[in-house]
C-alpha cells in the first residue's frame, strides 16, 4: 500500500530563493516542451524524449536528470487527454528521484539539486510522517505552498493480513450525521457545518469589498475549511477503524458512489450542506487505515437499508418517520434511523463471509435476523 509522507523543509533565506527559482526553471521547461508536444503532437515520454532532450539541454542548462524529469511531467500531463494544451503554473511542484534528492534521516536533512547546485535543507514532521520514511521508495515531490516548501515522498507500506472475522461493524454514512455505527456510536456534522457557514459568511463579506487587502486575506483563508473537514475525517476514520480492530470485527459501509449526482436538494442551504458532503474523503480514510491495521473493510449495497427494519426486516418506506427517527410499521421497533440503517449494513458485510448468498436482490441478500 502506497501512502505519502508529508515533510516541511527549513532552508534559509538563500536556500529559499534558489529552490523557487528551481521551481520557475524547471516550469518554464515544461511550459516549452508542452508547446513542442502540442505542435509536434508527440505526447508519449519516449518520444518526447527522443525529440526534444538534447536541445532542451543545449538551450536550458539543466541537469540531464532534471530535463528527464520535466518531460515525464509533460507527459503525464497528457496522459489524461490530448484535447487541450497543457499550461504549467510557475511554482507547479517538480518530481525529484533518488538522484537529484538524497535523504539523510538520522540528522533530519535532505540534500536537494537546486539551480544554484546542491543544497543541505533541514526537514520536520511529525512522529507518523517520520516513521513512513523507512518504507520510502520512488519519487519525492517538492511543493510551495504558502511560502513554505514541502517534501511529498512516496512509502510503500507492507499489508498486514487481514484478520478472519465473522461479524461487522456497519457504518452508516450521511450528512447530518458524518457516521453512525450499529453500536450506536454518533459522529455528527455539527462541527463541520458550523465552520463551513462561518468561512462561507467570512467569504461574503470580504468578497463585496473587493480592496487589496481583502483578496490577501481571502488567499490566507483559502483550503482552511478543507483542511478542518479533512482532520475531523481523518480522526472519525481512526476511531472507527480502532473500534473494529479492539472488537474483532470487520467494517462494512455503503456503496455511495454517485449519490450527490441522484440526490436532489431542493433549498439553497440544502444545496450547501449536500456539495460539503465529504463521504468519499472518508472511505478513502477508512479504506487505507483499515489495511495498515488488518481489518478487512467490504461495501455492501446501500438499498433499503434505511427502509428496513433491523428487527423483523420489514421494508417500507414509512418505517422511515423522519431524519432520525424510524418506527417499523409491522412490529413496532424504534431506534434512531442511522442506527437502524447501520445494523441492517453489519448484517450485509457479515453475508460476505457466508457461502451461497444469493444476490439478485440486496431484500434476500441478509443472514437471519438474529443471526
Amino acid at each position: 500500500m502506497k501512502l505519502i509522507a508529508q515533510l516541511r523543509l527549513y532552508p534559509n533565506d538563500d536556500q529559499q530563493a534558489l529552490l523557487l527559482q528551481t521551481l520557475e526553471k524547471a516550469n518554464a521547461v515544461c511550459n516549452r516542451l508542452s508547446e513542442i508536444a502540442w505542435e509536434s503532437k508527440t505526447f508519449r515520454q519516449y518520444d518526447l524524449h527522443k525529440l526534444a532532450y538534447h536541445d532542451t539541454r543545449e538551450e536550458t542548462g539543466l541537469t540531464a536528470q532534471m530535463v528527464v524529469r520535466c518531460i515525464a511531467k509533460v507527459a503525464d500531463a497528457y496522459k489524461l487527454d490530448n484535447e487541450t494544451q497543457r499550461v504549467f503554473r510557475k511554482h507547479g511542484a517538480i518530481a525529484y528521484d533518488d538522484r537529484l534528492l538524497s535523504w539523510y534521516t538520522d540528522k533530519r536533512q535532505v540534500s536537494i539539486w537546486s539551480v544554484g547546485g546542491r543544497l543541505r535543507v533541514d526537514y520536520k514532521g511529525g512522529q507518523r510522517q517520520l516513521e513512513l520514511l523507512k518504507y520510502r521508495k520512488g519519487e519525492t515531490d517538492l511543493v510551495y505552498r504558502k511560502g513554505a516548501f514541502y517534501l511529498l515522498a512516496v512509502c510503500d507500506i507492507p499489508n498486514p493480513d487481514e484478520r478472519d472475522v465473522d461479524t461487522a461493524l456497519g457504518i452508516d454514512m450521511g450528512v447530518v450525521n458524518i457516521a453512525v455505527t450499529n453500536d450506536g456510536d454518533i459522529f455528527t456534522s455539527e462541527a463541520i457545518e458550523k465552520n463551513r457557514r462561518k468561512h462561507h459568511r467570512l467569504r461574503r463579506d470580504l468578497q463585496r469589498n473587493k480592496s487589496r487587502s481583502t483578496r490577501k486575506k481571502l488567499k490566507r483563508l483559502s483550503g482552511r475549511q478543507r483542511n478542518f473537514q479533512k482532520d475531523v475525517n481523518h480522526r472519525i476514520s481512526k476511531r472507527l477503524v480502532e473500534l473494529a480492530e479492539r472488537t474483532h470485527r470487520m467494517i462494512a459501509i455503503e456503496d455511495l458512489e454517485g449519490i450527490q449526482k441522484r440526490a436532489r436538494a431542493v433549498r439553497k442551504e440544502q444545496r450547501g450542506k449536500h456539495s460539503n458532503w465529504s463521504f468519499g474523503q472518508l472511505r478513502d480514510f477508512l479504506t487505507y487505515k483499515a489495511k495498515m491495521a488488518g481489518v478487512k473493510l467490504v461495501v455492501v449495497d446501500p438499498r433499503y437499508t434505511s427502509q428496513r427494519c433491523a428487527a423483523c426486516g420489514h421494508i417500507a418506506k414509512e418505517n422511515r418517520r423522519s431524519q432520525s427517527q424510524f418506527s417499523c410499521v409491522a412490529c413496532g421497533h424504534t431506534a434512531h434511523a442511522d442506527v437502524n440503517a447501520a445494523a441492517n449494513i453489519s448484517r450485509l458485510g457479515c453475508s460476505f463471509n457466508q457461502p451461497h448468498v444469493p444476490t439478485h436482490d440486496v431484500r434476500d441478500n441478509l443472514p437471519p435476523l438474529g443471526g
